[in-house]
């Protein structure tokens, strides 16, 4: 993969051939978390991809998007059966990759995403959207395969939303210290570092010794709080993990 959108099209292809092969008892299935189902998931999936297309078509045509927009989309989607939901989610879902796609050059360039005080260009939006899809895909996924794993083709894109992801949806333990992770396929070198003033989670150069060695889907399982116990590949060190998901509690 060469760029996130393509990467975004291989995990709707993907999410497809995992929910085509369903039925109708499976849709009503806990997924994970497992206060939601299937169903859920999927309306969120669909929902989701309707309110970023039309801020794509508003991006383009300098509107504002109506204020409550958003709201009446999921109320739509909260209405649907369980069926539609997922039906209609997969409909949604490529209508949008399909608008990605169609865009120029110059429109790629023209198009913003806001969200509250932060903008966000054409590829910074479209790696949120990955991120978005391909950790609700493994929510859907793992409901039938506790062992699955992220994508393997998006996992490099999506360190890409860790700066977002360390400002709003992580809990300082009151553990003031640093920890060492380094990740695989690829590698990349972590300090993690808890203090009063927060946590930072920066890369880093020359360090030998590692608190944490683990493979990068599993990392970045961990920091949207889907590493639990049950789902931790063997062979991980355990030490840390109890305190990181504290830390990387989800959302």
């Amino acid at each position: 993969m060469t760029n996130s959108l393509e990467a975004l099209g291989a995990s709707v292809n993907h999410l497809h051939s995992l929910v085509e092969g369903l039925s109708e008892d499976q849709y009503v299935a806990s997924a994970y978390p497992t206060e939601w189902t299937v169903a859920d998931v999927m309306s969120h999936i669909g929902s989701a991809a309707i309110i970023f297309k039309r801020g794509v078509d508003d991006s383009l045509n300098e509107r504002e998007t109506p204020p409550k927009f958003n709201e009446s989309v999921w109320d739509v989607w909260n209405a649907k059966t369980p069926h539609a939901q997922v039906t209609d989610s997969l409909d949604a879902d490529r209508a949008l990759v399909a608008r990605l796609n169609e865009l120029t050059p110059d429109e790629k360039d023209r198009y913003f995403l806001n969200l509250g005080p932060m903008k966000f260009d054409f590829d910074r939006a479209v790696r949120l959207r990955l991120g978005e899809h391909v950790f609700h895909t493994w929510d859907i996924e793992v409901t039938f395969d506790s062992r699955v794993t992220l994508q393997s083709e998006a996992v490099p894109f999506l360190f890409g939303n860790l700066e977002l992801l360390m400002r709003f949806a992580v809990k300082p333990t009151g553990n003031e210290h640093t920890l060492h992770i380094r990740t695989t396929a690829p590698q990349k070198d972590f300090a993690l570092t808890q203090s009063a003033d927060g946590v930072t989670l920066n890369e880093v150069e020359g360090v030998e010794v590692f608190d944490l060695e683990l493979p990068a889907e599993s990392f970045l399982r961990l920091a949207y709080g889907r590493l639990d116990e049950k789902h931790t590949p063997a062979g991980i060190d355990p030490t840390h993990l109890p305190e990181l998901r504290r830390v990387f509690p989800g959302f």
